[in-house]
């Protein structure tokens, strides 16, 4: 991007609700059963079906909105937006317009810069239609039974200036919605879907430029590649002496660009009314505080205690809260240390990054489902911080963990693991070896300094590695650099 310009962006990411029956009847809305068999007369749009608002979805989009600070209006009411395509089967969707449910809220997000403000204009509820199916050798399909499940719309001010920036917002949107139980976080399953509006100004100018909106973002990296790509293809197409046209845009993953799909449509075109088969929805300050009491602590907040209160890295921290069943994994683990220290809490950290996580990407799991109790790797670090074992030998026994149902200290104790920390033994031993091998002793002082190792790695020979590294380190610094 051109440094005379300045891109301006607005997200509107909807998010599928976790709920067990669809937004305005009581088909299930279970992933993957055939093709429209999660449907009925309300949902198909058949004459005389009348819809019945799912209570939780309400609950639901008050909790998102309570957790990115909205505003939560006490009556609100839903909408008919019209529009004709094959997979929405009443000619309309049942939405809200005017008073969406939450709105005038923000959340932030992390930059190399420091932290920023994204405002959230609305959050509001609608449901879902249907899918078209075109990657198949014959016509379109139509499956319908997504038609219906409950959605809520986070609409963002055009707060937001970089590909990155959206991307990071998008992010904390997931981590958010994952953290209060309200949506999966899915995309692969269409869980969580965005589009971006985008513009670009010169620099120090307050209108903004004509919008684009591109659909089609089924990832997050497509997202930043979608946005960088259509900032930079208006900016030249403005220098080449050309005009922005409102357009909604396609971005196609494989070639890397955005196509035109069609005008876009402005709210009038929807024809929107108030839906006459649903009364308004009242939210009452008991029931606001009632889901206010409940509510967890919010991911980047989590993530700034972390540091505070562990000392972890900032890298640390980020990685443990991503996913909110391995940052409460940590904390258990952390709780049941025996020295509360920052060396122990780092170590935990280490271990649950590389080889917790790896276990868990290997079997595709979250921590909620990892079978090691917490106080086993507390256990393995306390014998790790006082030196009881070596981080080699804590790493043979790890797996053992896994498959014999026996702490640490039993497995230690049954195969005489324990790490030798006697100076006098160690000072023995170091002794002898370097007498066993003068020749390389001579090597080393002529300046052959790799050889370090090689007595190192005698001395671990001679105990089974068993013997602690760092006092041998310590011991032969001392016998090699001070005669």
């Amino acid at each position: 991007m051109k440094n005379d310009y300045e891109a301006v962006v607005g997200l509107e990411v909807h998010i599928q609700l976790l709920t067990n029956t669809k937004a305005f009847c009581s088909c299930t809305t279970k992933f993957g059963t055939s093709p429209n068999m999660n449907t009925c007369p309300v949902c198909l749009g058949h004459p005389g079906a009348l819809p019945t608002l799912n209570k939780s979805v309400v609950d639901y989009a008050i909790t998102l909105g309570l957790a990115t600070g909205c505003e939560i209006r006490p009556f609100s009411i839903f909408s008919r937006k019209n529009y004709f395509y094959p997979d929405l089967p009443k000619g309309y969707q049942i939405s809200q317009y005017e008073d969406p449910i939450c709105y005038d809220g923000a959340l932030e997000i992390e930059l190399a810069e420091g932290q920023k403000r994204i405002g959230i204009t609305r959050i509001h509820i609608e449901e879902d239609a249907g899918k078209s199916i075109h990657d198949v050798d014959i016509d379109t399909l139509v499956d319908l039974n997504r038609s219906g499940v409950a959605l809520l719309e986070i609409v963002s001010e055009p707060d937001i200036r970089s590909a990155q920036e959206a991307y990071q917002y998008l992010m904390q949107i997931r981590q958010i919605v994952m953290y209060l139980g309200i949506c999966d976080g899915n995309l692969e399953e269409g869980s969580l879907r965005c589009d971006a509006n985008i513009s670009v100004r010169k620099r120090g100018t307050e209108k903004f430029g004509t919008r684009t909106e591109v659909k089609n973002l089924n990832s997050f990296r497509n997202v930043e590649r979608a946005i960088e790509y259509e900032i930079n293809r208006q900016i030249e197409l403005i220098e080449s002496g050309g005009t922005i046209v409102q357009h909604t845009m396609l971005w196609d993953a494989t070639v890397h660009e955005t196509k035109v799909m069609r005008t876009k449509e402005k709210a009038h075109d929807y024809r929107y009314f108030p839906e006459p088969d649903l009364v308004g929805v009242s939210v009452s300050e008991e029931w606001m505080q009632q889901i206010r009491q409940r509510l967890p602590e919010l991911p980047l907040a989590r993530k700034q205690r972390f540091i505070e209160q562990f000392g972890l890295p900032k890298y640390d921290a980020g990685i443990l809260v991503d996913e909110q069943s391995l940052g409460d994994y940590f904390e258990s683990v952390v709780s049941k240390l025996s020295g509360k220290t920052e060396e122990s809490y780092k170590l935990v950290s280490n271990w649950l990054m590389t080889e917790v996580m790896r276990i868990l990407s290997e079997r595709k799991i979250p921590a909620s489902e990892f079978e090691l109790p917490a106080e086993f790797i507390a256990e393995l670090v306390d014998l790790l911080v006082t030196n009881t074992i070596s981080s080699k030998i804590a790493k043979e026994i790890f797996p053992q963990l896994l498959t014999s149902n026996k702490s640490p200290i039993e497995l230690v104790k049954e195969q005489g693991l324990a790490q030798i920390s006697d100076e006098k033994l160690i000072e023995s031993l170091v002794k002898d070896i370097l007498s066993q091998n003068s020749e390389n002793v001579e090597k080393y002082k002529a300046g052959k300094s790799n050889l370090f190792g090689f007595f190192v790695s005698q001395v671990l020979k001679q105990t089974e590695g068993k013997a602690n590294p760092k006092i041998v380190t310590e011991i032969l610094n001392r016998e090699l650099n001070n005669n």
